[in-house]
């Protein structure tokens, strides 16, 4: 077991499987203890018990990230069992493909509620804790589609944008509280969010990446890695672009 998080406690949101998940296995073996939270029960539960099977730490708790009373019910359970709270990463978030004529508004309200709503309750109950711990960090999972426009996912482009504006100004807000707030915006990435898209359009996405091939969940969980860890602590309100160069184009 490496040490990169040794003494780190961390909660990750949507930590059942994909990226929170192999964010939870990588923070675990560089020496956190991890809480996962998530809708998602049954994976959730699996995937803390392939954590402590492999020696790490790591608990379970049911997260709706678009209610307050859940969000404090997760902060409460990293402190109550591991005794602090020292990294947040919103992760939790779900994927929408229709333009400004096409898409529902309860399609719209969902979107919002959960990859925004979601990642501000998770701020608001977190940095108390966090402050209590003496700082922290704060990983905020966006999107390319939060710097970029692609025509099509009209509301899941407003929340991950909104996702990079509001990680600055709470960048701003906690600096002096040694809290540390970043945003991570990962570009076509195979994950099971991923796996029901037309396969035309992801295609499509994936003939814009130089690197010519779709990134991993390991490709970001490495990049949350140093953001989350004492390596960037001279880093806080920046966006780090994990996306293969699709957009440096």
């Amino acid at each position: 077991m490496a040490n990169r998080l040794t003494g780190k406690v961390a909660l990750i949101s949507g930590g059942a499987r994909g990226q929170g998940a192999v964010e939870g296995q990588l923070f675990a073996r560089e020496g956190a203890k991890v809480v996962l939270g998530d809708v998602l029960e049954a994976e959730g539960m699996r995937a803390a018990e392939e954590i402590r099977a492999q020696g790490g730490a790591a608990v379970f708790i049911r997260l709706d990230v678009t209610k307050e009373d859940d969000w404090q019910r997760a902060v409460d359970t990293a402190i109550s069992t591991y005794g602090k709270l020292n990294i947040l990463v919103n992760n939790a978030g779900i994927l929408q493909m229709e333009g400004v004529e096409d898409i529902p508004q309860q399609v719209w309200d969902r979107v919002m509620a959960v990859n925004s709503t979601g990642v501000w309750l998770g701020m608001k109950t977190a940095v108390p804790a966090l402050r209590q711990a003496g700082g922290g960090s704060i990983v905020n999972i966006s999107s390319i589609s939060g710097l970029i426009g692609t025509g099509l996912q009209t509301a899941y482009q407003a929340s991950k944008g909104a996702v990079r504006i509001m990680t600055k100004t709470a960048a701003m807000q906690y600096a002096k509280e040694g809290i540390r707030v970043n945003s991570v915006h990962p570009g076509p990435i195979d994950t099971p969010m991923t796996t029901d898209l037309d396969r035309e359009l992801w295609q499509m996405f994936l003939n814009g990446v130089p690197l010519k091939r779709a990134g991993t969940s390991e490709d970001i969980a490495y990049g949350v890695l140093y953001l989350a860890s004492d390596e960037s602590s001279f880093v806080t309100g920046s966006e780090l672009i994990i996306d293969g160069g699709y957009t440096a184009q």
